[in-house]
């Protein structure tokens, strides 16, 4: 073969290898980016998975802090009682000697804010009454001991707070107040024998008469509360501090025993914003004083 005709030979096949070798890396360019990006998917995947995770547990733990159950309209709100509404009120208690009892109660705790709830109650020496729901979380855990070791009463305020479930039946009823008193006594050591129904015990909710589970909570030695004084902080808008305090003082004059009903709940920074007022407030009138509910304690009662 002549020489020009060997050299063009090479110079084909050296120009074949360059174009294999490019289509090998195209090749290999086309099978590593998919892969490439399918690793970052996955890793980006895992992250967002994560976060999805932390979020969620926010939310239940938010929904566990909210008044769980239907909240079209307030029951707590709606069956606040009115000038016409009959509510027993005692005009002597044992306990103390003043003239006007105001016992601030805290409902649908143990929340974000029930330490520092305690912290004011405790700046300013006052007992206070907290209806709680079930809540089996470390930090509520901890917070209903809390409670209780510094001499505030614990009530039972249902443990699901699911009005559709509790009230559709005795036998619903039953088994929740059994779940919660049971837990609060494993918790606290503590026996509960205060209750406040979900809404009240003049709720347009239950399908089944109130007084029912009003004789079923006596047979238990359990005591029931309602209230005659409504902060106005159960509704779902956040109300000023000024309303709260105002709503939670302007008629205790009218009573010898006036119930606060307030929540303790983490959509309710306002009440705790708005409690150093009200107890000031209430410290600063006349022949007044500020109690925890005892078994001295006559009850505030809707229905009867």
């Amino acid at each position: 073969m002549p020489e020009d005709g060997k050299q063009e030979l090479s110079a084909r096949k050296k120009r074949v290898r360059r174009l294999k070798r490019l289509i090998v890396i195209m090749l290999l360019t086309l099978i590593s980016v998919p892969i490439v990006c399918c690793v970052v998917l996955l890793f980006e995947v895992r992250g967002l998975t994560r976060r999805l995770d932390e979020l969620s547990e926010r939310i239940d733990l938010l929904e566990q802090e909210t008044s769980a159950g239907e909240r079209e309209a307030d029951p707590e709100e709606i069956s606040r009682p009115q000038e016409s509404e009959t509510v027993e009120e005692t005009q002597k208690e044992p306990e103390e000697e003043a003239k006007h009892k105001v016992y601030l109660t805290f409902d649908d705790g143990p929340s974000i804010y029930t330490d520092e709830i305690l912290d004011i109650l405790a700046e300013y020496d006052v007992k206070a009454t907290f209806f709680v729901v079930g809540k089996e979380d470390e930090r509520s855990r901890e917070s209903l001991n809390r409670i209780v070791e510094e001499g505030h009463t614990l009530g039972m305020h249902s443990y699901s707070h699911k009005y559709s479930e509790l009230y559709a039946s005795l036998e619903n009823f039953e088994a929740d107040f059994e779940k919660q008193q049971t837990y609060l006594e494993e918790v606290t050591g503590n026996t509960c024998k205060f209750y406040r129904f979900p809404g009240g015990s003049s709720n347009t909710v239950s399908r089944v008469d109130m007084h029912t589970f009003i004789d079923y909570l006596d047979d238990q030695g359990v005591v029931y509360f309602d209230w005659n004084i409504a902060s106005g902080d159960g509704g779902s808008p956040l109300l000023p501090v000024e309303t709260l305090v105002e709503n939670s003082t302007e008629d205790l004059g009218q009573w010898n025993t006036a119930v606060i009903l307030m929540h303790d709940s983490a959509e309710k920074r306002t009440t705790v914003d708005a409690l150093p007022e009200v107890i000031e407030k209430i410290q600063a009138m006349e022949d007044t004083v500020i109690l925890p509910i005892t078994e001295d304690t006559v009850p505030v009662q809707h229905i009867h």
